[in-house]
């Protein structure tokens, strides 16, 4: 009876144990989904700061028609993308980033920085805009490569612990500011 109630103990004991790690990886995997849906909302509204910052430039009056037009054209389309991110929310922020780089030549940025106070910190806003768009993609990539990384573990798929959340995807689009807007 002794050496039956020991493999019983011994049985609980490693169910107990499982239990406790899936439980444990569960929490975890639900931790980085939570901090993959933070990650992504500070992208969206570093997204919007950097387009609402290049159309205050556009609209400021300090650039040429053209320029404006070309840069108010960009800003406007990014930030009528749609919310979610897919295929035409990265193009309309590429177009963005290819737009900043067409207009913002080294001439038009001398131009715009001598023009005073207003210019300057218009450039400011919009330089500081383009680093924490970077910065936020690349936070966000880094959590879905983190993501990606645990649900790929076989405990993961054999028990679904990710339930039915969809296998996260990075973010793609050229985020790469000016060089001429550099400090």
């Amino acid at each position: 009876m002794s050496e039956f109630l020991t493999w019983l103990f011994a049985t609980l004991f490693v169910l107990v144990v499982i239990a406790w790690y899936l439980t444990y990886t569960a929490a975890r995997l639900d931790r980085l989904h939570v901090r993959l849906s933070g990650t992504l909302a500070a992208l969206d509204a570093r997204l919007v700061r950097r387009a609402e910052a290049a159309l205050e430039l556009a609209n400021s009056g300090l650039l040429d028609g053209a320029t404006a037009l070309i840069l108010a054209g960009a800003a406007s389309e990014s930030l009528e993308s749609p919310a979610e991110h897919g295929e035409a929310r990265e193009t309309a922020e590429t177009e963005l980033s290819e737009a900043l780089e067409l207009a913002l030549t080294e001439p038009v940025v001398a131009h715009v920085r001598d023009s005073g106070p207003l210019g300057q910190e218009q450039l400011a806003k919009l330089a500081s805009a383009c680093t924490r768009v970077q910065l936020a993609r690349r936070f966000h990539n880094d959590a879905v490569t983190d993501a990606r990384r645990v649900r790929r573990k076989w405990t993961i798929r054999v028990f679904r612990l990710a339930g039915h959340t969809p296998m996260p995807h990075t973010i793609e689009f050229d985020d790469q500011m000016p060089a001429t807007l550099g400090v």
